[in-house]
């Protein structure tokens, strides 16, 4: 199971944006931003990348792959 659009879906809303505020960020449609969020479509590396760097998560964090959301640098 995709951890992603849960932890993109609360990220964003601990921001206190709309799908469409990131979706602009991401220069891509409101559209195709909420397919992502939904888990109908995936993310691309370049998409995912910049996603943890604009919400300053790990990659890992993101994916599900730890609860952690610290980078390690």
């Amino acid at each position: 199971m995709n951890r992603y659009p849960l932890r993109l879906s609360e990220l964003r809303k601990a921001k206190n944006l709309k799908q469409s505020d990131v979706a602009d960020l991401l220069k891509i449609t409101t559209r195709h931003y909420q397919e992502v969020e939904y888990g109908k479509i995936n993310l691309s590396m370049t998409t995912l990348i910049k996603l943890a760097n604009f919400y300053d998560v790990s990659i890992d964090y993101l994916v599900g792959r730890t609860d952690s959301p610290k980078i390690y640098r």
